[in-house]
């Protein structure tokens, strides 16, 4: 079983985003024509739109990494799409309503905190397809989707996280290993969760007593941000978990990886860090050096599936729910450590990552889809 992988889209799809010139808050949204190998005249009618949350399209993570998916639907099919940046929450719904208004086909909202906004303007446009990341956009908790036009890409990142959190106990040294959030909600806890458990199926095992710093499963408490930023909050809240022993250190919410890197060298160093969503040694060689490995969620293969979709006039609302077993979630290569871990590491979370898909070995979490 293949657990190692790189997502699909993100050599060049994810090269390409990075140098984006994006459109600011507020403001209208920015166009993109591509060219394509098909027949582009077919598509001439057909506009994809994305709104990012927070964190903003340039996090080298999450919300690249969707735009990635749909600009490579974009490439193959010739279609038009445009862009809206969120600067903060309360921009969402106005983003939304800008795209609607801007003769959008398709809207894919960028994460679980778009949720709400989300259902209210697909409820206000029955003709435009929607599609929301991390979130079943299902906000009266009856089972359903509030909306007969948005199709929920989810992903049960806690398989991938307890591979992560497996290879991190066994790397760790100092018997410690440490993990921090940005805002408390389920596609961030989820990694959390899923980190702990495979740590202590590490501990199970092989008769260790790794211990985690930063969140506990049980209470479901933990250090959060409560932000998805880069900025002095999240480097000192990295900081204080550094402060503790950690030698592995888990960020779970897009760029607050880049505060607990710089805490990581202001600390001398000798800790390794952890990517979420995307490659992140791919994605931001800055901090190639630091990577353990990086926990991925498929995001850019669900927004181009569902783009791809859409454009060819065969767009579904069935939700699309990334696993171990459908290559949705799974862990990179360790890169630079590939030769700082156990020789036995990839055989053994081959072995568990089969167990996984086949029942043998639980994985739940909470949040799970």
């Amino acid at each position: 079983m293949r657990i190692s992988r790189t997502t699909k889209f993100a050599g060049a799809a994810i090269a390409a985003t990075a140098m984006l010139a994006l459109a600011g808050c507020g403001s209208a949204p920015e166009d993109e024509t591509t060219d394509a190998g098909t027949d582009t005249d077919a598509m001439a009618d057909f506009k994809a739109c994305m709104v990012s949350d927070e964190g903003g399209f340039n996090d080298k993570s999450f919300n690249q990494l969707g735009l990635a998916g749909l600009e490579m639907a974009a490439d193959e099919l010739g279609f038009e799409i445009a862009t809206t940046e969120s600067a903060s929450a309360s921009d969402y719904a106005a983003n939304l309503d800008g795209l609607a208004a801007d003769g959008c086909n398709l809207i894919v909202s960028v994460g679980f905190l778009l949720s709400a906004p989300t259902v209210e303007a697909a409820l206000a446009n029955p003709d435009i397809e929607y599609a929301i990341i991390d979130d079943w956009a299902d906000n009266d908790f009856d089972g359903e989707t509030d909306a007969p036009n948005i199709k929920p890409l989810v992903f049960d990142t806690a398989q991938a996280a307890f591979l992560g959190g497996y290879a991190a106990a066994s790397y760790s040294e100092t018997g410690k290993v440490g993990t921090f959030g940005g805002a408390k909600i389920p596609p961030v806890t989820i990694f959390m969760d899923g980190f702990e458990l495979g740590v202590d199926y590490y501990n199970e095992q092989n008769g260790t007593e790794v211990e985690v710093v930063g969140w506990d499963i049980e209470s479901q408490e933990g250090q959060f941000t409560e932000e998805f930023a880069a900025n002095d909050k999240a480097k000192q809240v990295a900081q204080g978990i550094i402060d503790q022993d950690v030698d592995v250190l888990l960020p779970v919410g897009g760029p607050i990886y880049q505060s607990a890197a710089e805490a990581i060298r202001d600390s001398g160093g000798g800790i390794a860090l952890m990517g979420v969503d995307a490659d992140v040694y791919e994605t931001d060689p800055s901090v190639a050096d630091l990577l353990l490995l990086s926990i991925l969620k498929g995001m850019d293969v669900a927004v181009h599936e569902a783009a791809v979709s859409a454009a060819e006039g065969s767009f579904d609302v069935t939700p699309f729910v990334g696993t171990l077993e459908n290559d949705g979630v799974g862990i990179s290569s360790f890169h630079d450590f590939g030769d700082l871990v156990s020789p036995d590491l990839q055989a053994e979370l081959d072995e568990i990552a089969a167990g996984i898909i086949d029942g043998s070995i639980p994985v739940e979490s909470p949040a799970s889809p």
